[in-house]
Protein backbone atom coordinates (compact mmCIF):
# COMPACT_ATOMS: atom_id res chain seq x y z
CA UNK A 1 0.00 0.00 0.00
CA UNK A 2 1.45 3.35 -1.04
CA UNK A 3 0.70 6.52 0.74
CA UNK A 4 0.06 9.60 -1.36
CA UNK A 5 1.77 12.76 -0.13
CA UNK A 6 -0.59 15.21 1.46
CA UNK A 7 -1.50 18.18 -0.73
CA UNK A 8 0.33 21.35 0.22
CA UNK A 9 -1.39 23.27 2.95
CA UNK A 10 -2.31 26.90 2.55
CA UNK A 11 0.46 28.01 4.90
CA UNK A 12 2.98 25.93 2.92
CA UNK A 13 1.96 27.59 -0.36
CA UNK A 14 1.95 31.06 1.20
CA UNK A 15 5.40 30.38 2.70
CA UNK A 16 6.67 29.22 -0.70
CA UNK A 17 5.43 32.43 -2.31
CA UNK A 18 7.17 34.51 0.35
CA UNK A 19 10.39 32.54 -0.18
CA UNK A 20 10.17 33.08 -3.94
CA UNK A 21 9.88 36.83 -3.45
CA UNK A 22 12.81 36.79 -1.00
CA UNK A 23 14.89 34.98 -3.66
CA UNK A 24 13.79 37.50 -6.28
CA UNK A 25 14.74 40.43 -4.03
CA UNK A 26 18.15 38.87 -3.33
CA UNK A 27 18.72 38.55 -7.09
CA UNK A 28 17.89 42.25 -7.58
CA UNK A 29 20.36 43.20 -4.83
CA UNK A 30 23.05 41.27 -6.77
CA UNK A 31 21.89 42.76 -10.11
CA UNK A 32 21.37 39.16 -11.22
CA UNK A 33 18.46 39.87 -13.53
CA UNK A 34 18.43 36.42 -15.15
CA UNK A 35 18.02 34.69 -11.77
CA UNK A 36 15.17 37.08 -11.03
CA UNK A 37 13.54 36.40 -14.41
CA UNK A 38 13.79 32.65 -13.84
CA UNK A 39 11.26 33.18 -11.04
CA UNK A 40 8.77 34.86 -13.43
CA UNK A 41 6.31 33.34 -15.89
CA UNK A 42 7.08 33.96 -19.57
CA UNK A 43 3.95 36.11 -19.87
CA UNK A 44 4.55 38.07 -16.66
CA UNK A 45 2.83 41.45 -16.63
CA UNK A 46 3.93 44.37 -14.49
CA UNK A 47 1.82 47.47 -14.02
CA UNK A 48 3.41 50.49 -12.38
CA UNK A 49 0.23 52.31 -11.39
CA UNK A 50 0.12 55.77 -12.95
CA UNK A 51 3.16 55.06 -15.13
CA UNK A 52 3.61 52.08 -17.45
CA UNK A 53 2.88 48.40 -18.02
CA UNK A 54 5.48 45.83 -19.04
CA UNK A 55 4.18 42.75 -20.82
CA UNK A 56 6.28 39.60 -21.02
CA UNK A 57 9.61 38.50 -19.64
CA UNK A 58 11.56 40.17 -22.46
CA UNK A 59 10.02 43.59 -21.69
CA UNK A 60 11.00 43.18 -18.03
CA UNK A 61 14.50 42.05 -19.08
CA UNK A 62 14.94 45.25 -21.12
CA UNK A 63 13.59 47.48 -18.34
CA UNK A 64 15.59 46.08 -15.40
CA UNK A 65 19.05 47.53 -16.26
CA UNK A 66 17.52 50.97 -16.76
CA UNK A 67 15.68 50.84 -13.43
CA UNK A 68 18.59 49.26 -11.54
CA UNK A 69 21.91 50.48 -13.02
CA UNK A 70 23.33 49.78 -9.56
CA UNK A 71 21.99 47.70 -6.68
CA UNK A 72 18.95 49.32 -5.08
CA UNK A 73 18.72 49.75 -1.34
CA UNK A 74 15.40 48.42 -0.13
CA UNK A 75 13.70 47.01 2.89
CA UNK A 76 10.56 44.92 3.00
CA UNK A 77 8.55 45.85 6.09
CA UNK A 78 5.64 43.43 5.63
CA UNK A 79 4.66 40.51 3.40
CA UNK A 80 1.09 39.23 3.43
CA UNK A 81 0.04 36.19 1.40
CA UNK A 82 -3.50 35.00 0.78
CA UNK A 83 -5.19 31.82 -0.37
CA UNK A 84 -5.86 33.14 -3.89
CA UNK A 85 -2.17 33.25 -4.89
CA UNK A 86 -1.52 36.90 -4.10
CA UNK A 87 1.36 38.28 -2.06
CA UNK A 88 1.58 41.90 -0.97
CA UNK A 89 4.95 43.39 -0.04
CA UNK A 90 5.16 46.79 1.63
CA UNK A 91 8.44 48.59 2.14
CA UNK A 92 10.88 51.26 1.07
CA UNK A 93 13.37 51.45 -1.79
CA UNK A 94 16.02 54.04 -2.54
CA UNK A 95 16.79 54.70 -6.20
CA UNK A 96 18.76 57.43 -7.89
CA UNK A 97 16.85 60.08 -9.82
CA UNK A 98 17.86 61.45 -13.23
CA UNK A 99 20.45 63.74 -11.65
CA UNK A 100 22.01 60.87 -9.73
CA UNK A 101 20.68 61.84 -6.31
CA UNK A 102 19.21 59.09 -4.11
CA UNK A 103 15.46 59.30 -3.55
CA UNK A 104 13.58 57.20 -1.00
CA UNK A 105 10.28 55.71 -2.16
CA UNK A 106 7.51 53.93 -0.28
CA UNK A 107 6.11 50.99 -2.18
CA UNK A 108 3.34 48.46 -2.10
CA UNK A 109 3.79 45.58 -4.56
CA UNK A 110 0.89 43.20 -5.14
CA UNK A 111 2.15 40.03 -6.81
CA UNK A 112 0.00 37.27 -8.30
CA UNK A 113 1.57 33.83 -8.51
CA UNK A 114 0.88 31.12 -11.06
CA UNK A 115 2.49 27.68 -10.77
CA UNK A 116 4.84 29.05 -8.11
CA UNK A 117 6.15 31.87 -10.29
CA UNK A 118 5.67 35.65 -10.37
CA UNK A 119 2.94 36.14 -12.96
CA UNK A 120 1.63 39.65 -12.38
CA UNK A 121 2.62 42.77 -10.48
CA UNK A 122 0.72 45.89 -9.53
CA UNK A 123 3.28 48.30 -8.09
CA UNK A 124 2.37 51.44 -6.20
CA UNK A 125 5.58 53.47 -5.79
CA UNK A 126 5.60 56.94 -4.24
CA UNK A 127 8.68 59.15 -3.79
CA UNK A 128 8.85 60.30 -0.18
CA UNK A 129 12.03 62.35 -0.17
CA UNK A 130 15.48 62.98 -1.48
CA UNK A 131 18.22 61.60 0.74
CA UNK A 132 20.37 64.40 2.14
CA UNK A 133 24.00 64.12 1.19
CA UNK A 134 26.65 65.03 3.72
CA UNK A 135 28.43 68.27 2.97
CA UNK A 136 31.93 67.83 1.52
CA UNK A 137 32.98 70.56 3.98
CA UNK A 138 31.95 68.58 7.04
CA UNK A 139 29.15 69.39 9.48
CA UNK A 140 30.82 72.25 11.35
CA UNK A 141 32.11 73.99 8.23
CA UNK A 142 28.78 73.57 6.41
CA UNK A 143 26.89 75.07 9.36
CA UNK A 144 29.17 78.11 9.30
CA UNK A 145 28.44 78.77 5.59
Amino acid sequence: MTTEPAPPTLSTVQGAHKNTLKQANAAIRRLDFESFLALCTDDTEWTFVGDKTLRGKEAVRQWMPTAYPEPPVFEVHHMVADDAGFLTAIGEITLKNDSGRPVRHAYCDVWRFRDGKLAQLQAFVIPVGEIARPSPLGNEEAAAQ
